[in-house]
């Protein structure tokens, strides 16, 4: 590509936007160059709104315009699949937010598509992004906690409008695949794994989405993940792991608070020990800290998506990687609907 910047389209006008454009003009990587919107007016209202070039009345218009190099596709969850395909046949990259899909199979059909099209589709998970995440995988590879025997995360908030699509099952709704699945990505990435059985429980809300959603999951060597997420509890995020030799916390599991710093806290002993009679001694423990400042996981995914666009650089997500990612989703909600453990 000759173009010194990765030329960004929106399709559609999704509140998420509101982070992502200034993250592009942030990274000097990018420039948002049009915004597409089934109505006209809307399109253009939206563009002045925003400072960008172009307005689209439609996304296939957006999809024919060949300056447009990649497209941020923010619509719900059961459109991602159609359009991702839509765009990759028409020869744009995509960066396309989370959750990729809603079954394995609808990424499958995203892999295809992309290798006909020789283009890359790329989930937006930005916590995946963000060089928090990679330390911490960096951390349990170098066994900085022995071995990990728990990982836990939390992550909630009251959702009060009752119009909101994540109450709407045919769209994909649902606490797990909103705030569940950061939970879920974060486990597989950090520990490089993928599990092997899972049991979860729901509370349905009244349109038959999870309102609130517990699970656990069991990786190989024995390692157990549980974790929470809720669209009816007090807004909280929290997020640790816990080894053998030592544990790890977290003030900002997730990354999803632009500008606020975030800090891993890595608590081990001192030196070493001698053995007591019931090996719970809180004495000689120490805490090393880094701070990651100015967190914007959402300027390193679009950092990222324009490295691949211009460069040709690996994506950091694979679609093998999101094809897993939606098999364990699918998995826990299997568990749910049925009371029982699912083996993978």
């Amino acid at each position: 590509m000759t173009h010194p910047q990765a030329r960004w389209g929106l399709l559609s006008t999704a509140r998420i936007n509101e982070r992502f454009i200034p993250a592009v003009r942030a990274s000097g990587r990018g420039v948002v160059l049009g915004v597409a919107s089934r109505d006209r007016a809307t399109a253009e209202q939206y563009a002045r709104q925003w400072d960008i070039p172009r307005a689209y009345a439609g996304y296939d218009a957006m999809l024919a315009d060949p300056e447009i190099d990649v497209v941020y596709l923010p619509l719900p969850n059961h459109l991602h699949v159609e359009w991702a395909i839509k765009c990759a046949e028409a020869g744009k990259h995509v960066l396309c937010e989370k959750p990729l899909a809603l079954t394995p199979e609808e990424v499958e059909r995203m892999m295809q598509a992309a290798q006909r099209s020789g283009v890359v589709i790329q989930e937006a998970a930005m916590m995946r992004f963000h060089a928090q995440t990679r330390y911490l995988r960096d951390l349990v590879a170098q066994r900085a906690i022995g071995e990990v025997r728990l990982v836990r995360g939390i992550f909630t908030f009251t959702l009060e409008r009752d119009e909101d699509i994540r109450w709407n099952p045919a769209m994909g709704g649902g606490s797990l695949w909103d705030l569940g699945s950061y939970c879920v990505s974060f486990s597989r990435s950090v520990l490089q794994a993928e599990p092997v059985e899972v049991l979860a429980m729901q509370t349905p809300s009244a349109s038959g989405v999870d309102l609130h959603l517990s699970a656990q999951l069991r990786f190989p060597d024995e390692v157990f993940v549980h974790f929470f997420s809720s669209f009816g509890a007090f807004p909280y995020v929290e997020g640790d792991l816990l080894g053998t030799t030592g544990r790890i916390s977290l003030d900002m599991p997730w990354v999803n608070h632009v500008e606020r710093p975030a800090t891993v806290h890595l608590v081990r002993y001192r030196a070493a020990r001698e053995k007591s009679t019931f090996g719970d001694s809180l004495d000689d423990q120490i805490v090393e800290s880094q701070t990651f400042p100015n967190v914007n996981a959402y300027r390193d995914e679009a950092e990222a998506m324009a490295a691949t666009v211009l460069e040709g650089a690996p994506p950091t997500i694979s679609l093998t990687d999101s094809w897993n990612n939606a098999r364990v989703i699918n998995a826990l909600y299997q568990s749910a609907r049925e009371n029982r453990l699912v083996r993978l």
